[in-house]
């Protein structure tokens, strides 16, 4: 985030600003930070990228089906909902090779 989280939020709607304010610190609490800690300590100590490697040397396996899982995530499918209610938006697509936009 170049210019922080208040930068982000200054950049969203008043509804959206109110859901941040209201019902975000009761979503993103102490066991969150504990978790993104557990998940730093990893990066950190080298685990994640072990990880990562065995992932690549075993034809990501485990990668692509998580991929796939997030495919077909409910939100996905309210997402495309939306996006068709929403004739302004530019159509972007996210297959193939690193999407950019």
């Amino acid at each position: 985030m170049k210019r922080g989280f208040m930068a982000c939020v200054f950049s969203i709607s008043e509804t959206a600003k109110w859901g941040d304010v209201k019902v975000g610190p009761k979503i993103i609490d102490a066991s969150v930070k504990k978790r993104m800690k557990a998940a730093l300590k990893a990066i950190q100590n080298g685990k994640f990228a072990k990880e990562w490697v065995m992932e690549y040397q075993t034809g990501y396996k485990n990668f692509n089906a998580l991929l796939k899982a997030g495919e077909k995530h409910s939100i996905e499918k309210v997402g495309a909902r939306l996006r068709k209610m929403m004739p302004w938006m530019q159509k972007r697509s996210t297959r193939g090779v690193q999407s950019s936009y």
